[in-house]
């Protein structure tokens, strides 16, 4: 019998979450698993990522215990993004040029940021707070500067806005600005 080749796009928490639960109600000798994750490192708790500014590394976030998708023979390709799905021929092209060929696929591939359409938020700095890249962005901007602004009055914008304030910065001033809908928190 042939494996059951899987393809996943996407190694957030629900992309990983799926791996696991299917490897906990499956034998991995049924499954040929191949997993696109477009960024630099394995899944990582996005729920905690606040904590990164807190000086927790990205190593205590991560969701994957050392070695656990090698001994279930998951094929994770960090830093390849899907680019095109082809579903008659179930074959998926990345960034890299790779090619996979799947059976099952599963699209776990998160969310982002809306950005309101203000004048200036395609500059460089200015971030989304998605990653623990977009994180590092942020930080190492805070540090070059003495004020900036969190667009985003919800948990997320406050969270950062705290985050920003935290004595190593100095005197920073930064305004919590209106949701788009017009709430703020």
């Amino acid at each position: 019998m042939s494996k059951v080749r899987i393809a996943v796009i996407g190694n957030g928490m629900v992309g990983h979450r799926f791996i696991e639960d299917l490897l906990d109600k499956a034998p991995p000798d049924q499954f040929d698993i191949t997993v696109f994750c477009e960024e630099p490192r394995k899944a990582y708790d996005r729920v905690h990522l606040s904590s990164y500014f807190s000086h927790h590394t990205a190593e205590e976030l991560s969701l994957v215990r050392d070695g656990y998708y090698e001994k279930h023979g998951v094929k994770v390709l960090v830093g390849e993004r899907a680019i095109t799905i082809n579903r008659q021929e179930k074959v998926i092209h990345s960034n890299t040029g790779r090619t996979v060929y799947y059976d099952k696929l599963v699209m776990a591939t998160g969310s982002y940021p809306w950005i309101p359409p203000i004048k200036g938020s395609e500059t460089q700095d200015c971030f989304v707070y998605r990653t623990i890249e977009d994180l590092n962005a942020i930080e190492s901007c805070a540090r070059r500067s003495k004020r900036g602004a969190v667009v985003g009055g919800g948990l997320l914008g406050l969270e950062a806005a705290g985050a920003l304030k935290k004595p190593r910065r100095g005197n920073p001033r930064y305004r919590i600005r209106a949701n788009a809908d017009g709430r703020t928190a």
